[in-house]
Parts: C-alpha cells; sequence; structure tokens
C-alpha cells in the first residue's frame, strides 16, 4: 500500500522527462461539484471514526481534514478521496505512534503556515509539531483566526503558537518536578520570521503584529527558546500542510514516529478494522 493513497493521486513530468507521481493537495482535487452520494450518512460515520483515529496517526491529519470539510453536503468525489484514505489505512493497519525511552530531553519544534490556503475566508493555517527528545509529544494544525498580509506574518504567528505550547509543557514539567535547563528549539522555513524573532528594531511593516513579535522575543532574549531556520527538505510540518512526494512522506512519517508496532493489541486499530470490515468492505 503506498502513501499516495492517503491523497488524490496524479503523474506529471518533469523537465527532465522523468514520470513523477505526488500526492497532490486534495483541495485543488476536491470542490462543491457533482452529484451527492446516495448516503450521506455512512460518509459523515466514516469521516468522524478517522478523525478519531488522527489522535495517534499525524499522516493521516492532512487528508481527513479535507474531507470533514465536506460533511454537511458530501458528492461522489468526496466519497472517493474518503475511500483512498480508506485503503492507505487498510495498508498501514499496524502503524500506530510510537513513544520510546529517549537519551535526551530538550524539547525541539518544527512550524510552519499555509499563507492563506483557505479558498474562502483567505486564512492562513498553522501547523506544528512538538518533540521531547525523539518522542513526538504535541501536534497542531488549525486556521488562524485573522487574516496574514504576507506568507512571513503568516509563518510568524506560527511561531507564535509553538513558542505558547511549549512554554506550556515547559510549566508543565517543572510542577511534575522534571524541569528542562536547555533552550527550546523552534525550526521554521521562513527567514524573515526567524529575523523578526531576533531582531530589536520594530519596523513600519511589522506594527500590526507588535504584541506577537514581543511575546516571542522576550523568550529569545532569556534565552528560553531559539528560533532558527530549516531548509524546507527537512520541515516536518509540511506533512499537515501539502500533498508531499511518496519518498518524502514516508520519510517526514518515519520521522514523527508513526511506524509498525512491535505488537498487536486488543482492540487496536487491527481489531476495531476487522470487527467492521464487512460493513465497509463493499465501498472500498
Amino acid at each position: 500500500m503506498k502513501s499516495e493513497d492517503a491523497g488524490v493521486k496524479n503523474e506529471t513530468l518533469t523537465p527532465g522527462g522523468e514520470r513523477k507521481r505526488r500526492i497532490y493537495r486534495i483541495e485543488s482535487k476536491l470542490g462543491s461539484d457533482g452529484d451527492p452520494v446516495s448516503d450521506p450518512t455512512l460518509y459523515r460515520s466514516l469521516t468522524g471514526a478517522l478523525q478519531y483515529l488522527t489522535f495517534t496517526r499525524p499522516d493521516l491529519s492532512y487528508a481527513v481534514q479535507h474531507v470533514c470539510l465536506y460533511m454537511h453536503d458530501p458528492r461522489n468525489q468526496h466519497f472517493t478521496a474518503l475511500k483512498r484514505i480508506l485503503r492507505y489505512v487498510r495498508g498501514t493497519l499496524d502503524y500506530g505512534l510510537q513513544l520510546h525511552v529517549s537519551s535526551t530531553t530538550h524539547l525541539s519544534a518544527y512550524t510552519d503556515a499555509d499563507w492563506v490556503g483557505c479558498p474562502v475566508t483567505r486564512r492562513s493555517a498553522s501547523e506544528y509539531f512538538v518533540f521531547l527528545g525523539d518522542n513526538l509529544l504535541s501536534w497542531s494544525a488549525k486556521r488562524q483566526v485573522t487574516l496574514s498580509c504576507s506568507s512571513a506574518e503568516a509563518k510568524y504567528r506560527g511561531v507564535v503558537n509553538v513558542v505558547a505550547e511549549t512554554a506550556w509543557i515547559h510549566n508543565l514539567l517543572c510542577k511534575l518536578h522534571t524541569p528542562l535547563f536547555t533552550a527550546t528549539l523552534v525550526y521554521c522555513n521562513n527567514v524573515n520570521a526567524v529575523y523578526m524573532s531576533a531582531n530589536l528594531v520594530q519596523h513600519q511593516c511589522t506594527k500590526h503584529v507588535e504584541i506577537d513579535i514581543h511575546f516571542v522575543r522576550d523568550f529569545v532574549a532569556s534565552g528560553q527558546v531559539r528560533v532558527l531556520h530549516v531548509p524546507s527538505r527537512l520541515q516536518y510540518a509540511d506533512i499537515f500542510m501539502k500533498g508531499l512526494p511518496t519518498a518524502l512522506f514516508i520519510e517526514f512519517r518515519s520521522s514523527l514516529n508513526v511506524r509498525r508496532s512491535p505488537a498487536h493489541t486488543e482492540g487496536g486499530v487491527l481489531a476495531v478494522y476487522k470487527s467492521s470490515q464487512h460493513s465497509i468492505s463493499r465501498y472500498i
């Protein structure tokens, strides 16, 4: 089972003539056209079940969040995308979020933003992952509450969100008597956002995000947070934001510790799927 089944597949030719398969952005392929599905209740039921599955399968979040947009009025093309996700789940039943003993105890985070990603409201979406050592501890993907005038602003608001999350985790660990003594590393692939977090000069073009800038800058000045640039090739948050080539998708999925489970457990995804296999097999 290939990872493209989590999205809408297509093939293109590179300038060198090489055939390349990508998982294209679902919202660019899905719309509100087409015939209504014959059983919208089934669509909503399956989509709702997949939402719960994303609690331990962050690799499904990007695809699932887009089929959820059409739960109020699902069309045949939406059901086709949903069946692709179910095929991907069927081929990766023994995958799940793995937690292991880690030799390091520092916090690191990856954040990105999809500028004006919503075609209706033109609001941006922020995504981040937070690691404690080598283990994925927290993640989020949601729309920003305000409009962003530039990609740098959208990505900086993503930095603000993840810094607030890591500050809360720091305080929680202190209350659990396991304080961290190293700075949190926040990786962002936008140079302007990294520059604004450390630049003490307030420019006219950033006055409308002044509060956010000072919020992050105070953490940077105190040594609690370091905002660093990361190449897009290593930006794990992209798995929440866009369709990825198969090899990169698999690499990012593994980096998030979504891997094969060493042993099956009773009541896990495999058991749930087998119990409902007869009722949904005719749809996928």
